[in-house]
């Protein structure tokens, strides 16, 4: 077994602080599971997967957190969702 060898390592330590917030989706008695599936995928970059599963969420729960990230990237996208006729907030 060899002996501990102590080494000096310079160590860079930059914080970068982020604020991440949810974009949520609400659920409503208008549109369609397909509608909402085909939005999720066009605008959240979703697979049909991931948007059948928040679609069915959204269903039974009223609503779901469908994408998270940045004030600045989610307000688009938010935006988006509520222009094709779908609740949607970006909530903290």
């Amino acid at each position: 077994m060899q002996p501990f060898e102590e080494n000096d390592v310079e160590v860079l330590e930059e914080v970068i602080d982020t604020d991440l917030f949810n974009l949520v989706v609400f659920n409503d008695d208008v549109n369609t599971f397909d509608h909402v599936i085909d939005t999720l995928i066009d605008v959240c970059d979703h697979t049909p997967e991931q948007a059948e599963q928040c679609t069915i969420i959204i269903h039974y729960k009223g609503k779901c957190r469908v994408k998270n990230g940045s004030w600045e990237e989610l307000v688009p996208k938010r935006n988006e969702i509520c222009r094709r006729g779908i609740s949607a907030e970006v909530l903290k």
